[in-house]
């Protein structure tokens, strides 16, 4: 079997076989197969595409290339989430414990931000003395007695993507859905939960612009969970808009204990109980009408924001910045963005807000860069929200100064302000389920 072989077979459309994948793959992570001719391998797939056997058994081959998870140990089914990134996106320190508090469980491996988009590891560190990083006994001991552990990818998980994401990223070759579905989805797989839910964006400040490319996405992924044996459900979620109103690392975990509280931002807790809601679907807990119940009781009862208190106390970390926000870390310099005009929020580009935030330290622009748990923005006016010339748009927090300028200079250019108010738009798009696609 030769890769040259294997090119000139996808650049003229034709499927590849099993055992095709695996020598392709198997080779390329061992070094056998050069940079130059998967980058070839890449663009063909790119142009030509591939169909759901081959991308379920490109995302198997990738997923087994590394470490597999084994969560056997820990009783009952497990429940893994993936969002395909965005701005504010804090929901995974919300439904993790929402679902563990109702007796599902989460043993989830998370990744960092980079770019735009914020990463929950980097989060979750932002709480003084949080471990993200643990051994495997005290992982399945963290789940087993709270319900929930959520740390950072750990050991060789799926190593041919990331060597593969590598490729894409410096060919242009990142934007193809068997690509980006296989991607994901070797990381899911390896990471041994029974049932996933994936939390598909689209909108200006994610991955997928259009609904119906984030539809397709989430079918091509939900065909992958299943033909692998797993339960997989998605969901389409709005990232026209940035989720809540914090955005930066203690902002976004201030944020999410506000939800856990029961005052939290409506749009992050829709969005967070309708996730929390399809876990538990998913784990067997009842109906989503019953799963959604039980999410709101947790809420109610205080038992979901515990079940979090209890995780941070395990790993390492001070739970008691979650009920008094003073002890985080605090900003030096703030700034005020106020509006040049009257008139309604018209638009917001997630995507600049999202830079914005990088720029003020709350993000990587390299993988190297340092985090500034304290920096970020809280916006006061979102879409279509009525505003008043001189009202405050967002407050931004940072410890470089010098950064204000740039930053409030990006935060304009991010909002729209115009004469009508916007029509209302949904949180949540569409549900896709195995053969199944249900648009709300």
């Amino acid at each position: 079997m030769r890769m040259y072989d294997l090119i000139a077979k996808k650049k003229h459309g034709e499927m590849l076989t099993d055992e095709e994948i695996s020598f392709m793959i198997d080779g390329y992570v061992k070094g056998e197969i050069a940079d130059y001719q998967m980058s070839a391998m890449l663009m063909a797939i790119w142009f030509k595409g591939m169909n759901d056997h081959e991308i379920t058994e490109l995302t198997k081959v990738m997923a087994k290339s590394g470490d597999m998870v084994d969560l056997s140990p820990i009783e009952g089914k497990k429940v893994d989430k993936h969002s395909t990134g965005g701005v504010g996106d804090k929901t995974t320190l919300i439904v993790a414990p929402i679902v563990a508090a109702c007796g599902g469980k989460v043993a989830k491996m998370s990744g960092r931000g980079l770019g735009h988009t914020g990463g929950t590891v980097d989060k979750l560190e932002a709480i003084p003395g949080y471990r993200t990083s643990l051994s495997r006994e005290d992982f399945f001991n963290t789940v087993k007695k709270c319900g929930v552990s959520l740390i950072g990818q750990s050991g060789n998980l799926a190593p041919a993507d990331k060597k593969l994401y590598a490729l894409r990223d410096v060919t242009a070759t990142v934007d193809s859905i068997p690509l980006i579905a296989s991607s994901i989805m070797s990381k899911k797989l390896a990471a041994g939960s029974d049932c996933i839910l994936l939390d598909v964006k689209t909108g200006s400040g994610a991955f997928m612009k259009t609904l119906d490319d984030s539809i397709k996405l989430a079918q091509t992924m939900v065909t992958i969970g299943e033909g692998a044996g797993r339960r997989t459900v998605a969901l389409i979620t709005d990232m026209d808009t940035p989720l809540g109103y914090g955005i930066g690392n203690s902002l976004e975990v201030i944020e999410s204990m506000d939800v856990l509280k029961g005052k939290g931002p409506e749009d992050l807790t829709e969005v967070s109980l309708q996730l929390a809601a399809n876990m538990l679907y998913l784990v067997g807990k009842g109906s989503i009408e019953e799963c959604r119940a039980m999410a709101e009781k947790s809420i109610e009862d205080g038992s979901a924001f515990e079940t979090f208190c209890t995780m941070v106390r395990e790993q390492g970390g001070d739970d008691s910045v979650l009920k008094d926000y003073s002890k985080f870390p605090q900003a030096p310099y703030t700034a005020e963005v106020k509006a040049d005009s009257d008139g309604f929020v018209t638009g917001m580009d997630a995507e600049k807000i999202g830079i914005t935030s990088v720029i003020l330290g709350a993000g990587r622009e390299t993988k190297e860069s340092d985090i500034d748990f304290a920096a970020g923005l809280v916006i006061h006016k979102k879409y279509g929200d009525a505003v008043k010339k001189g009202d405050s748009l967002v407050t931004l927090y940072t410890s470089k100064e010098d950064k204000l300028p740039d930053a409030e200079k990006l935060y304009r250019e991010a909002v729209m302000i115009g004469d009508a108010k916007p029509k209302k738009m949904p949180l949540v798009f569409a549900r896709v389920e195995k053969d199944k696609v249900e648009k709300y």
